[in-house]
């Protein structure tokens, strides 16, 4: 890797829409133990605003001619439709590039078990980009766990609704089930993935979709999934692009206390707003938006954690140069597309 093995990572962006221009992007030119090389886009006013925003990178328009340049780079960063991740992760590892892929990971489990045992063979790192696990509510929530405030947890419910009826107007709009479209692939992968995290492993599963789109051959727009958990926890989620009135995102009951949290985590309006993730107000939540802890007549506000999406490359970081654990476990995002293969085989 760059500079014997110390660094700076040398890094290629595949995809410069939501994901890359969002996301991926300014994390990376945020973090010191990386450089941004190279941003694949295909579009012309993405190409342009790339190369505006980011002068140093070269901008291709192509993964095959990111390829080229594979002997000048150490990680590729799939912001890319699902449809497409298997084949240019797996050609990346074949190049013997490390790997991190956008959630939905793959559209199978089986391309991402495929996926996890190329990697391993290959010896490189492949990861997934979880990254709601760093959410302000998300890790305020674990906190409250680990200190037991609200007891024994029965029930847990989660969701992620918004009212954009309109669409996205990009590729979610389109892609079907089998092309990891749907909202059970986009949200899903990360409700779940955030659920078996605070409760552990799924047990039984029980899902429900529907189409309510603008394109009646596109994948779900609508998912409700049911999750026992190992430990006796109920998880259950909701996801909803046209919701008209969304319901708390984490409303939790234990035999102590509940804790019910409203609104969605700031970090990607901050993101997408030009916000540096090392300004000091980057992951703030304002204190009225904090979440409810408590019975009914006597609930407190409590503090939010400061959300966190930084942290995923800086542990990745620690993984590539010092050889420390991936942020998230690829096994993991296949345990997720299992859960979400069982729901659309009962849908």
């Amino acid at each position: 890797m760059g500079s014997a093995g110390r660094g700076p990572i040398r890094t290629a962006i595949v995809g410069f829409g939501i994901s890359g221009r969002v996301f991926h992007a300014p994390l990376i030119e945020a973090d010191p133990s990386y450089s941004l090389d190279v941003i694949v886009t295909a579009d012309p006013d993405r190409a342009a605003a790339a190369a505006a925003r980011y002068p140093k990178a070269r901008i291709v328009p192509t993964a095959e001619a990111m390829f080229a340049l594979a002997a000048d780079l150490d990680l590729v960063i799939l912001g890319t439709p699902p449809a497409t991740h298997f084949g240019i992760a797996s050609t990346a590892i074949a190049h013997k590039l490390h790997v991190v892929v956008d959630k939905p990971f793959v559209t199978t489990s089986a391309h991402g078990q495929e996926l996890v045992a190329l990697a391993s063979d290959a010896g490189v790192q492949l990861t997934v980009f979880q990254n709601r696990r760093w959410d302000a509510d998300f890790l305020t929530l674990r906190k409250l766990l680990h200190e037991g405030a609200l007891g024994e947890v029965r029930t847990f419910e989660s969701r992620f609704e918004w009212w954009r009826p309109e669409g996205f107007g990009n590729w979610r709009d389109s892609a079907t089930t089998a092309e990891g479209g749907g909202i059970l692939h986009d949200l899903g992968a990360h409700l779940i993935d955030q659920a078996i995290q605070l409760f552990g492993p799924v047990a039984r599963s029980y899902g429900e979709t529907a189409r309510q789109g603008l394109n009646p051959d596109a994948a779900d727009t609508e998912a409700f999934v049911s999750l026992l958990h190992d430990s006796g926890v109920r998880s259950r989620l909701w996801m909803n692009g046209m919701a008209a009135q969304a319901g708390p995102r984490f409303h939790v009951l234990g035999s102590h206390a509940g804790y019910t949290k409203w609104g969605l985590d700031g970090q990607e309006p901050a993101l997408d707003a030009g916000l540096p993730p090392s300004d000091p107000a980057y992951g703030v939540e304002s204190q009225e938006s904090w979440g409810l802890l408590g019975v009914d007549g006597a609930t407190r506000a409590v503090p939010a954690e400061q959300g966190a999406y930084p942290q995923f490359y800086r542990l990745l970081a620690g993984a590539l140069l010092h050889g420390g654990p991936v942020p998230v476990d690829p096994a993991d995002a296949v345990d997720v597309l299992k859960v979400i293969e069982e729901v659309h085989a009962l849908a």
